[in-house]
């Protein structure tokens, strides 16, 4: 009984002291530091729906991040279904965040084309999702890494030769008519410093598509041709590294 009542004793001085401390930090404006008990935290996730289900899935799905998880579905749908397939998913899951990834394919006879391809960025939009689409194509987004584009026309059947110009000789390949994945060679190509500029390629395709999107006035993405908002995903999945 002795030794409990010691202890007890001992105890209440040092709350004792400890709330003295407390008061003069309080009075100092000093910061109280206190030791919580550790708290295992979810991290968030990114969900992103892409119209692909090679391409895209398989470039984001290799970004590591340390602050969030990334979740890429491919669903094989374009503009608008692919929204709709967003929205749908958006509302069985809780996201930090949801981006819809896809692309314009103009074709001058076709205008009911170019409208749903507005409609899908106005719904996303209206939806509080982030919009990465890229006009004609995706894989605009990654010749920018090695090309500075300065926008304007380029057909998508172009892009294949033009990217695989660069990174055949750097020892990577991209088959954009077979299985369209972007490889691990060719994701570190994409992660790499520039030999000409000494900068990271990612920094100079961000730069790049963001110049090229403000050269216009976004009241018809539809007409907005070369530009991709890919950077903008990019740039988002990066501050959680």
């Amino acid at each position: 009984m002795m030794k409990n009542k010691k202890v007890a004793q001992i105890e209440a001085k040092e709350k004792h002291l400890a709330a003295l401390n407390a008061a003069k930090k309080r009075r100092r404006g000093e910061p109280i530091l206190e030791r919580g008990k550790p708290t295992k935290k979810e991290k968030p996730t990114i969900l992103i729906v892409c119209e692909g289900e090679n391409t895209e899935p398989s470039y984001f799905e290799q970004f590591k991040l340390s602050l969030a998880t990334i979740k890429t579905v491919g669903k094989g749908f374009n503009t608008v279904s692919l929204v709709k397939q967003a929205i749908a998913l958006s509302k069985k899951g809780n996201y930090e965040k949801v981006w819809c990834v896809f692309d314009a394919d103009p074709k001058p006879d076709n205008p009911k084309q170019a409208q749903n391809f507005n409609a899908a960025v106005k719904m996303a939009t209206a939806n509080g999702f982030g919009v990465a689409y890229s006009n004609q194509a995706f894989e605009y987004w990654l010749l920018l890494h090695f090309e500075d584009h300065q926008g304007g026309a380029m057909n998508r059947s172009d892009y294949e030769k033009k990217i695989n110009s660069y990174i055949n000789k750097l020892g990577a390949n991209y088959d954009g008519t077979g299985d369209k994945k972007v490889t691990e060679e060719f994701f570190d190509l994409l992660m790499s410093i520039d030999d000409k500029t000494k900068t990271e390629r990612i920094d100079l395709a961000i730069d790049r598509a963001e110049r090229n999107y403000n050269k216009w006035s976004h009241r018809n993405p539809a007409n907005e041709e070369s530009t991709t908002r890919v950077f903008e995903l990019v740039r988002e999945l990066i501050s959680y590294q």
